[in-house]
Formats: structure tokens, sequence, C-alpha cells
């Protein structure tokens, strides 16, 4: 287990920014940011692990941690980004279980069906949001749960779909994180219907005090990445997704051929 060391509530906060945008119409697709704070910049690692199932996954994984806290995908075309939305204190559970075991055991999901069976547990210490992605089955859906067995699913749509570090659908009192209010904010000033679109909001630094696109001096963005459900494809930027030069530095997966 990574050791931990002391950090106030809002430094806790801060290390946990995520954004996303999702769409399924004649686009399916979906686009992240894995916001992280810039200490971990140098101990971030895919892990390409196979199973005996003869499956495999890929995740994305920090140093000391189960993959994945940001995003995976495996070879049953199923995967997941993920939105840390940090508790108000009476809503987590001494004793429950981890959300990084949750997305561990998400990354063995045969399909969707299996997918939310796994994120849909009564004994969560803590709650997440989980966006997963279904390429045999064209789906996308956003699930947001919490302790105590609650949760809510979100089959995305035609209607584009931004998801930040705060609840959107699952009724449940929450902290008021200013950046997730800002970045909600800029998005829906923005279109989001197409690729170019949706990577340039992800590239967007116009809010200078709580920008999409993080570049220090505490917060980074680590990476981006665009899922292609159609294309079966899943592309890691490493440099800012609005840039004509991204896909120089692009790192692109086969989600049909792990």
């Amino acid at each position: 287990m990574p050791f931990i060391t002391c950090r106030t509530k809002n430094e806790v906060y801060d290390a946990e920014e995520c954004s996303d945008v999702a769409i399924c119409s004649s686009l399916a697709a979906l686009g992240h940011n894995e916001d992280a704070n810039v200490s971990v910049q140098d101990h971030i690692f895919l892990v390409h692990a196979s199973l005996s199932s003869e499956a495999s996954f890929t995740a994305f994984t920090l140093a000391g941690e189960l993959p994945s806290c940001a995003f995976g995908f495996n070879s049953y075309g199923v995967g997941f980004t993920l939105n840390a939305v940090p508790p108000l204190p009476d809503e987590v559970v001494a004793g429950g279980i981890g959300r990084n075991f949750v997305s561990r055991d998400l990354l063995e999901s045969t399909c969707l069906e299996v997918a939310l069976q796994c994120v849909q547990l009564k004994n969560l210490a803590v709650g997440h949001s989980y966006n997963i992605f279904d390429i045999c089955s064209r789906k996308i859906v956003n699930v947001e749960t919490a302790s105590r067995g609650r949760f809510s699913v979100k089959e995305i749509g035609a209607t584009p779909f931004f998801h930040a570090n705060m609840y959107r659908h699952l009724d449940i009192s929450q902290v008021q994180d200013e950046s997730s209010l800002h970045r909600h904010a800029r998005a829906a000033d923005l279109p989001k219907f197409t690729k170019d679109e949706i990577l340039s909001l992800l590239g967007d630094t116009e809010d200078e005090l709580y920008p999409i696109y993080m570049q220090g001096p505490v917060l980074h963005t680590l990476c981006t990445i665009w899922v292609d459900v159609d294309a079966r494809k899943l592309t890691i930027y490493s440099g800012r997704p609005s840039s004509i030069e991204r896909e120089r530095s692009a790192l692109v997966f086969d989600l049909t051929a792990q």
C-alpha cells in the first residue's frame, strides 16, 4: 500500500481532479483528462496484465496503487474512466470496500452488465463516479455510487455529458468543489459534439483560476484519453489535446487486440 502523508482536507480534495465528456449518437466517444498533483508525474505506469482466464487488461496506474485509480480497459472491450467525488465526513463508512478494489474488479468485467454489478455494491466505504464503455454493445454509461448501497445510472445519449468531481444525478449531500463548479460552467459554454470540439474543451485554459486543462503549479493534467467506440480505439495524449500537434505524441491502443 502507498504511504500517505498527513494532508489537510482541501489538499486531499485538490489532488483528485478529473474531467470527462461523453456522447453516444452518430459519434460514440469518451474523452477524459487525468489530473493529479504534480508530485506523481514521475511515478505513473501503464500496466498490462494477462489473467488466468486468458483475458487481459491495460490500466493507467500510480506507483503503489492497485490498477486503476484513473482509467483502464480489457480484452472484452469493456473500459472505464473515473472521477473522484469527495465525500462529506458522514458519507464515509469505516470498514467498507475501498474504491480502488472496486475498479480493480471492474477491469475483469466481461460486458456492461457485469461492470454495473461490480460497482453497484451495498458495502462501499465511499462513493465514486464511473464512466463505463462497452464496445460490443456500443454503450457508454455514467454510474455515480455512494456508501450504503446508493447508486444512479445514466446512459449517455445524443446530448453531450460533462462530469468533473461532483455528483450530477445521484441525490446526495456533497462537497461544493469550486474547481468542479468552474469547470462545469466553462464546459456548458463550449460545443462538444465532435472529436475536435471535445478535445478542444479538454484542453481549455480560459478559466485561469480553475482551468479544465491543468498546468500547475499544484495540479497537472497528466494525460488526456480519447475513446472512439466505433473505431474500437483508445488514444492517450501526453500533451495538450487541443494542440494541432497532439497526434505526434499519441499512443493508440486497439480495443479488440490485446
